[in-house]
């Protein structure tokens, strides 16, 4: 993952304190343009949400994006060019290029606002361009600045990372939508302006696991290998890819056994791991993870009762305040553990 732990290290710098990001600095600033300091907070703030979002898209996965995702590039010289890596640069290219944006169409920096470049021009039936479109073209150039600026080396896994992030920049431009006002007399709406604005960063995630889903392997010319782990090959990125393939995930390795803990590998196991039972407010993917997780992964599910506390018996007071309880009660919550001695099957 190259220098991205950096960033890594940025994220909880800025988000504790908004402080320029010692990630900006050591990295890019000492030889960039000093203009760039304006954007640094923002670029920290974009990689945590993509951080964040990282968790929640895993949350159930048995690589569920721990704290030490980024950290594997430095660990052992261990630098990993799986799909999970994948999904990293390009969600953490995608947070700053989105905190960018929003930014800019804000007025949060002096020299970026709206796009107003197709402003006046059809659109299509009964439609022109107006209003404020998210200005993505200032957003992606930031991003690209500081993301791709952290790649250094000039091997497949380097080249995998610089493809993966511009994924990520792709996938914000494709979950774009389209929002309109109409205009006419009474409200007939005979003809409507129209602006581009971004979607929700969830579903901008949503957009991206599925393109995790589907990632597609590349496969290394052997005869054109170093010595050493294949993702060190060398190649030219026009004989790795299709067009077709610019906004798709890609990665080199396949990924580790994500069930049993490996320390040399940064890998914690799942055994501990929560998981969920069916439930009425569970997705199809949820209510599976326990089988997932601990079934699956030779571990049993044990279930532990628990007191949970949340709010209840709400009401509004005027004005204007709403004032509730604590409500107290016992849940079971359902955990990944290794069977008893007593069932263990024999070995």
């Amino acid at each position: 993952m190259g220098d991205l732990f950096m960033l890594w290290v940025a994220v909880g710098m800025c988000c504790a304190t908004f402080r320029v990001s010692a990630w900006s600095v050591n990295n890019f600033l000492i030889t960039g343009p000093k203009a760039y300091l304006t954007y640094t907070t923002s670029v920290a703030l974009g990689a945590q949400s993509g951080i964040e979002e990282c968790k929640f898209q895993f949350a159930w996965e048995r690589w569920n994006c721990p704290e030490n995702a980024l950290q594997l590039s430095t660990h052992n010289r261990l630098r990993g060019a799986t799909r999970e890596t994948s999904f990293i640069h390009a969600v953490s290219s995608a947070g700053v290029m989105y905190t960018i944006t929003k930014n800019c169409s804000m007025g949060d920096f002096e020299n970026c606002g709206c796009d107003e470049s197709k402003n006046g021009k059809t659109g299509g039936h009964g439609w022109i361009w107006g209003g404020c479109s998210d200005n993505v073209e200032f957003g992606e150039r930031i991003s690209k600045l500081f993301v791709d600026s952290l790649e250094k080396g000039k091997d497949a896994r380097a080249l995998m990372n610089l493809h993966n992030n511009r994924a990520g920049r792709l996938a914000v431009r494709a979950t774009m939508k389209r929002a309109c006002k109409c205009h006419g007399i009474s409200g007939s709406c005979s003809i409507q302006t129209c602006w581009l604005q971004l979607a929700s960063f969830r579903e901008m995630g949503d957009h991206l696991k599925a393109k995790y889903n589907r990632a597609l392997k590349i496969e290394l010319d052997k005869r054109r290998l170093r010595a050493g782990n294949s993702a060190e090959g060398r190649w030219a990125p026009a004989e790795a890819f299709l067009p077709s393939a610019e906004a798709e995930l890609i990665f080199l390795e396949e990924s580790p056994d994500y069930c049993t803990r490996n320390a040399s590998l940064g890998i914690y196991g799942t055994e501990g791991r929560e998981c969920l039972q069916a439930g009425r407010n569970t997705s199809r993917w949820e209510h599976r993870s326990c089988g997932r997780l601990c079934t699956e992964c030779g571990l049993h599910v044990e279930g532990r009762r628990t007191e949970a506390v949340s709010s209840c018996h709400c009401k509004f007071h005027w004005c204007c305040t709403v004032r509730c309880e604590q409500c107290r009660r016992e849940v079971t919550k359902y955990y990944c553990a290794r069977a008893p001695a007593s069932v263990r099957p024999p070995g």
